[in-house]
């Protein structure tokens, strides 16, 4: 059999959960909600049990027994196989040692933000600092919290990096927002001809690919 796409981290979660001891698919979401990965691990019933389901077909999990308590419906309890282990472990050892290809939906807007007008551009991102600022003071505050709390380091490194993330990116729009504001940003007049009726797309292409062609710089 074929290996698996291994782009569910969902799925990793389960197999790490069931890794550490077996369970039922809710106890494994309440496992991962009292350690606040579903901050990390995006978490729904309704795909959780698709999830076990197919890891079963797989064959790296299966159905250890049945339980039932009290006037509750009956509950399949799951454990981990040897082939679980080895695919748990060669997951993680891919992702922890292998950068991939993402695509943020920041990445996406900033692709097409000539879109926007100028203005509209810059007051949007504006708003973006604000919000990540905001975002940030609350990453930090949850950091020094754990830390204060004797938390060690190891169980919340998925909140550091976030909170590395975070500062990068807001580092990278405040730089934005300087350079739109000052207008250093290279191109931000042939921007705002754009959304002008004096603007033509045929003449700038023109000028765009002669310039390319000369190793020259295009004119705004």
């Amino acid at each position: 059999m074929g290996r698996q796409p291994r782009s569910n981290p969902l799925a990793l979660a389960v197999l790490v959960c069931l890794y550490e001891r077996p369970m039922h698919p809710y106890d494994v979401a309440q496992t991962l909600r009292s350690r606040a990965k579903h901050e990390s691990v995006k978490l729904n019933y309704g795909s959780l049990y698709a999830v076990v389901e197919s890891l079963e077909k797989r064959g790296l999990v299966a159905a250890r027994e049945t339980v039932r308590e009290g006037r509750r419906p009956e509950r399949t309890v799951y454990e981990i196989t040897d082939l679980g282990r080895r695919e748990t472990l060669e997951w993680m050892t891919d992702i922890v040692a292998s950068p991939v290809k993402e695509y943020p939906q920041f990445l996406a807007a900033l692709t097409f933000i000539g879109a926007l007008p100028p203005d509209d551009a810059l007051a949007a991102l504006r708003q973006r600092v604000v919000a990540l600022e905001m975002n940030l003071a609350k990453l930090r505050g949850q950091r020094r919290l754990a830390a204060d709390a004797g938390l060690p380091r190891l169980f919340a490194l998925e909140g550091e990096y976030e909170e590395a993330m975070v500062a990068a990116e807001l580092d990278f729009v405040q730089r934005l927002v300087k350079d739109m504001e000052t207008g250093a940003l290279e191109g931000i007049d042939m921007w705002r001809m754009f959304h002008t009726e004096a603007f033509d797309p045929d003449e700038v292409a023109l000028n765009f690919t002669f310039g390319v062609l000369r190793g020259e710089e295009p004119e705004d």
